[in-house]
């Protein structure tokens, strides 16, 4: 009598390795998920910001503002749409004009320089007071 010797050991071996390949795929796939969304953090710029003079601006999460500046005594308000680029906002208002104007925010306190329409300056320090 004679043993047969199976060629069934290869085949079985690539198909250990193959779903070796196919749980590491899986779990590494799902351990950059986990990492990518508990990395998220919204922006410490939504919310609404004043200042005891009663200027007041709100950014919302889809990149839209309402504010209300007093300036020279005249409370003006507005409202548009803002994009971010590291410290420079660039704010273009529901009438179509553009404002670009420095910013930072440095715990509860943001700090901006408004200019309306009629390029009238105001330096304005806000405090957060609703996200």
């Amino acid at each position: 009598m004679t043993k047969k010797i199976s060629s069934n050991k290869c085949s079985d071996k690539s198909i250990s390795r193959t779903a070796f390949k196919s749980l590491l795929s899986l779990a590494l796939i799902s351990f950059l998920l986990f990492v990518l969304s508990s990395c998220y953090a919204p922006s410490p710029l939504y919310g609404t910001w004043a200042d005891f003079a009663g200027n007041k601006v709100t950014f919302m999460e889809d990149a839209s503002y309402s504010a209300t500046i007093t300036l020279n005594g005249n409370a003006e308000n507005e409202d548009g749409t803002y994009n971010v680029l590291k410290n420079v906002m660039v704010f273009t208002r529901a009438s179509g004009t553009v404002m670009e104007t420095e910013w930072d925010i440095r715990g509860n306190l943001m700090y901006l320089n408004w200019i309306d329409a009629d390029n009238r300056y105001r330096a304005l320090t806000l405090m957060k007071i609703s996200n």
